[in-house]
């Protein structure tokens, strides 16, 4: 850019060899070393038919037009902006300063400032007008003219202002940013494109107007004040905001005001905002906040929220003297519906499950889900433990409606565990804690029941914790041993085979009960290894008992539901017969009830497998569970074994006695062979053999005994038999 000072009757554009440096001075704009007239104009070249006026000078006194020197203001042709002078004869440029109007006829002086569009000036001009270069009090600009007799000086510096410049518009223009430039009155003087794409408002409709018209009502009075005291304490506020677009819709932004002020007044000329559109992250950061809160799957409150609430609610309880109850709660049978038919399955009944529950609760209560099958509903303010058994009720019968999903009708239920607070724990853990033992208890009591917390029960806990540990190193230590009880054929008077019998010397030289090792062993998963080591043990004793001179006899093994729905327990069997030689006739599996029935279709499966490779198959402990005889006759069976439940009392209990004769009358209607277990009298011994069951066994012929002395035995009762065995208690 140059400015050519040129006297009167030059011809404009003349090449004039020297020039000198024209800053500004206090009183005006010198001339260094010249001291020219503190005054500046331009003058219209007639042969330049479009350009752009552009102001350029950095001080904010006003130039004063004088007659008989002018400048000549030009730019690389003047081709290469978008403002437009016209030259049109007779066209006139308006100029004004504050409330003055009016036309500058050539060579008079009036102090005037030019107005501004996007920082170009764009007017119509005739064909010689002087006129004023603005001052700008937002640039350190200075202006280099052309004059006879000057020296000629360096500048690089006033290149380098106006590169700065140029790449200052180009950000203001091009960034994703808005940018908001108000005066000190905080009217609006300029705006980039980025402010029309998050606000919606073009540039003339907000041009001279107060940013006011952004707001949107959501913060009070208080903001604004604590906005305007940082910007005359600090010249500067950033923080987030709620304004309104032009389309009335309220989002959330980033903003930054900076005040500016003249560099060398020091007084405040502009306000210059920038903001960002922060919806996005907004909505990323809800949505953050939420997972962090909630169960992903089910919506509900997850493991962290429930502590911190339930936290809240017992200090409102200790404050107000409430009782807080907390339900712990398990789905029964989830496990298996979920490894069946599939997770995307279990995460429906999941979700229908959490919506039956919050539906059955008051609104101020608590139903959070810690993951899995679990879930824990807190009780505020209750007035007493009955009301916690009431809700408890409610759950339980909340489930009692099958869930139906795609072509399958599930059955869940819950088991329930109940904490109160203060009576249970004077903290959440504990509260937490003691309601995940009660809900043990409920399990270990059939399931689809309540039980509160007793302090019983943590001693009940700790001690099967104590035998899971122990249960995790007994196969190591060989602490397990198979006792076998004889089973006996009522028509042909002998012995017809064995049970193996798992029992535990716990290494304290006391031996541990089945029935308290074995729910926790099935529990843990432990079943499964036991299991197969039970197995390969009977087949290779039975076997090494028919080597050592024995007849052959049919020795049976339990199997648990978690070994039976392993896909690879056919395998298992078969390995277990090949390792030993022993006959597969021989190998009887005893199955309860409540396995084959969980899973029918599946238990089918397997028992066809089992029942291809010579195996005996028999339903333990049936009468017990759920049967269903549709489901029965179409399972490979040989054996049903009467419970002993039905056993002991069947000379005394009418009801008893007339389900043993059913079942026994049931069996032979589809060709199966009835086992009595758990007879231990004559009077039992007789009724069973009148209504024709098959086998028996229990204590009235002999209890478990260890392998060595279950050969004797063997070997005695397989020599006389003639007739039934007495006891050998």
């Amino acid at each position: 850019n140059r400015c050519n000072f040129l006297k009167p009757g030059v011809q404009s554009g003349k090449a004039i060899p020297e020039f000198h440096q024209l800053t500004s001075g206090t009183n005006g704009y010198n001339v260094d070393k010249n001291n020219l007239a503190p005054s500046v104009s331009v003058a219209w070249r007639p042969n330049v038919q479009t350009g752009v006026l552009r102001a350029i000078l950095g001080n904010p006194d006003q130039a004063t037009i004088r007659a008989g020197w002018s400048v000549a203001y030009s730019r690389h042709g003047m081709n290469q902006f978008t403002g437009v002078f016209g030259a049109n004869p007779g066209s006139t440029l308006t100029l004004t300063r504050g409330a003055s109007t009016g036309l500058v006829p050539a060579g008079e002086s009036w102090p005037v400032l030019l107005s501004q569009t996007n920082r170009l000036y764009n007017a119509s001009f005739p064909e010689t007008p002087t006129f004023p270069i603005q001052s700008r009090p937002d640039r350190a600009d200075t202006i280099s003219a052309f004059a006879p007799d000057l020296t000629n000086i360096d500048i690089t510096a006033r290149c380098q202002a106006e590169e700065r410049l140029q790449l200052a518009e180009k950000v203001f223009d091009n960034s994703p940013d808005a940018i908001m430039i108000t005066d000190r009155d905080n009217r609006i003087v300029s705006v980039n494109e980025a402010f029309t794409l998050i606000t919606g408002y073009a540039p003339d409709e907000v041009l001279g107007g107060n940013p006011r018209l952004l707001a949107s009502g959501r913060h009070d009075d208080a903001f604004y004040a604590a906005m305007w005291r940082a910007l005359r304490e600090h010249g500067h506020w950033a923080g987030e905001i709620w304004d309104r677009r032009k389309s009335g819709e309220i989002y959330p932004k980033w903003m930054t005001i900076n005040a500016v002020a003249d560099r060398q007044s020091g007084e405040l000329t502009h306000y210059v905002t920038m903001f960002s559109d922060i919806t996005e992250r907004k909505s990323s950061e809800e949505r953050i906040h939420y997972l962090a809160h909630h169960d992903v799957l089910t919506g509900l409150p997850n493991r962290f929220t429930l502590g911190a609430r339930l936290d809240q609610a017992l200090v409102d309880a200790r404050r107000h003297q409430w009782e807080v109850a907390v339900l712990f709660v398990d789905l029964d049978r989830f496990k298996i519906i979920n490894d069946t038919l599939g997770h995307h399955i279990g995460d429906r009944l999941l979700i229908e499950v959490a919506r039956r529950f919050s539906a059955v609760v008051r609104e101020s209560d608590i139903v959070a889900r810690l993951g899995g099958d679990e879930f824990v509903i807190v009780l505020p303010d209750l007035a007493g433990h009955a009301d916690a058994a009431t809700v408890a009720g409610k759950i339980i019968a909340s489930l009692a409606v099958p869930v139906r999903i795609d072509d399958h009708e599930l059955h869940t239920s819950p088991s329930i565990g109940i904490s109160l607070f203060p009576t249970d724990g004077s903290d959440s853990d504990t509260i937490l804690r003691n309601a995940d033992t009660a809900m043990y208890h409920a399990k270990s009591l059939g399931r689809n029941n309540f039980q509160f917390y007793a302090e019983e029960m943590n001693r009940s806990t700790r001690e099967r914790l104590d035998i899971e540990r122990r249960l995790r190193q007994a196969l190591a230590r060989d602490e397990f041993e198979l006792h076998y009880q004889p089973q006996f054929d009522t028509r042909a008077h002998r012995i017809a085979g064995v049970e193996a019998l798992l029992r535990w010397n716990a290494g304290t030289g006391i031996p541990l009960g089945p029935d308290r090792f074995i729910p926790i062993a099935e529990e843990s998963g432990l079943i499964v290894t036991l299991g197969e080591w039970v197995l390969r043990t009977a087949c290779r004793q039975m076997k090494q008992w028919i080597d050592a001179g024995l007849p052959p006899l049919r020795v049976a093994v339990n199997v648990s539901p978690r070994q039976l729905h392993r896909q690879n327990f056919p395998e298992q069997v078969a390995a277990a017969l090949a390792e030993s030689g022993l006959p597969a006739h021989l190998l009887e599996l005893e199955i309860t009830e409540s396995a084959v029935m969980e899973e029918p279709e599946e238990a089918r499966a397997i028992l066809v497998r089992l029942k291809e490779m010579g195996i005996t198959l028999a339903i333990d402990d049936f009468g017990t569970g759920y049967s269903s005889l549709a489901y029965l006759k179409r399972f490979p069976i040989d054996h049903l074994k009467i419970d002993r439940s039905f056993v002991t009392d069947i000379e005394r209990d009418a009801n008893d006695a007339a389900i043993v004769v059913s079942i026994i009358a049931l069996a032979r209607s589809l060709g199966l062979k009835t086992i009595a277990e758990g007879v231990e009298s004559d009077a039992q011994l007789a009724l069973l053999r009148e209504h024709g069951c098959d086998e028996l066994q229990g204590y009235l012929f002999s209890r478990p005994l260890p392998a060595a002395a279950a050969r004797d035995y063997l070997a005695t009762a397989l020599a006389a038999p003639a007739a039934l065995p007495l006891s050998s208690s």
